[in-house]
């Protein structure tokens, strides 16, 4: 579910008596294999320093970025290890593309919800908020605390051998059984709600959020499902079956894969496209829904339609909705 939140975050840090606590802390973490991340990042760094916001850096990433922390007032936090990194920050910033989003979703995961501010620098960048253009309005924003955060429901993922749980995980975007050879299909048996839905020869499954129906779930052929929406995805990967549709199922039920036993074909499970374990034959993945959500900063009240045209450039000339003919009698000083 998608909602404004006002717990540990923003809220906290920014709704308190008397104004934002001191000191106020931003977790940034950057793709510093670019040059244009490293030069955004190394500006929000002096920018948000100047603002009096004290900013925590990974050790590695700072001095990717060539800082040193006595060259700030106040100094700049160091982190040695990304476990805890965001712990007592107001939210972590971001600069990069989708994937360096979901890394820092990763980190944050455990530090009691810490909201992830992205700023994109990829391609698309759905999960981010602002663009490079946004640069100044976002430290704006941040420093002014103009912005809420939205719960984007995550996946427990677990899998399962000879009845032990093997690997356990979660996943923003999805989860996806693949096939481990090019040259072997992935033979498969699904389950909803412990009930047998059909088997598969495929190249795979993937089980989404609603986040990340708009990621691989949405290359695979899966739905595009609003973040308002509580549902879990299931989308066969190019499966040789009659039935092999993508479907939606309740939040609440859990879902599972089987790789079957009698088959020389192995897989992979790849959660948001970061953390990975083997799946021999006799293996049982199960999907549910997460027990801890991730929070994503908003500095703009939009609507999901028009983060799709955005994002995906759909043609929408020509429309005459309500809102565009306000806009263009009021271009023309006549009343609506």
């Amino acid at each position: 579910m998608s909602e404004t939140t006002t717990g540990p975050g923003p809220a906290a840090a920014c709704a308190a008596p008397g104004g934002p606590p001191e000191p106020r802390r931003v977790l940034l973490l950057a793709h510093t294999g670019r040059d244009d991340a490293r030069e955004v990042a190394r500006g929000f760094v002096k920018s948000l320093s100047g603002h009096g916001i004290l900013v925590r850096l990974l050790a590695g990433e700072a001095a990717d970025l060539g800082l040193r922390p006595e060259e700030f007032d106040p100094p700049l936090e160091l982190a040695e290890t990304e476990t805890g990194a965001g712990h007592d920050c107001e939210l972590a910033l971001v600069i990069g593309g989708d994937g360096t989003i979901l890394r820092a979703a990763e980190i944050t995961h455990d530090s009691g919800g810490t909201p992830v501010l992205g700023v994109n620098l990829g391609h698309v960048g759905f999960l981010a908020e602002a663009e490079y253009d946004d640069i100044d309005s976002t430290i704006e924003a941040i420093v002014d605390c103009r912005y809420t955060a939205e719960e984007r429901m995550t996946l427990d993922v677990s899998v399962h051998r000879d009845g032990d749980v093997v690997f356990r995980t979660f996943a923003l975007n999805e989860a996806s059984v693949e096939k481990a050879a090019r040259q072997r299909m992935l033979e498969v048996v699904v389950e909803i709600d412990g009930r047998p839905l059909s088997r598969w020869g495929c190249d795979g499954v993937v089980c989404a959020t609603p986040t990340g129906s708009t990621a691989y779930n949405f290359s695979a052929g899966g739905p595009i499902v609003w973040p308002e929406v509580e549902a879990l995805l299931m989308v066969p990967i190019s499966a040789h079956a009659l039935f092999a549709r993508p479907m939606v199922v309740a939040p609440t039920s859990v879902l599972a894969i089987e790789v079957l036993a009698r088959t020389e074909g192995a897989g992979v499970l790849w959660c948001d496209g970061r953390r990975a374990v083997d799946l021999p034959p006799g293996a049982r993945i199960e999907v549910r829904r997460g027990p801890r959500p991730i929070r994503l900063v908003r500095l703009h009240a939009a609507p999901f339609t028009d983060r799709l045209v955005a994002k995906f450039g759909l043609p929408v000339e020509g429309w005459r909705g309500s809102s565009e003919r306000r806009r263009r009698l009021a271009a023309e000083g006549l009343d609506a």
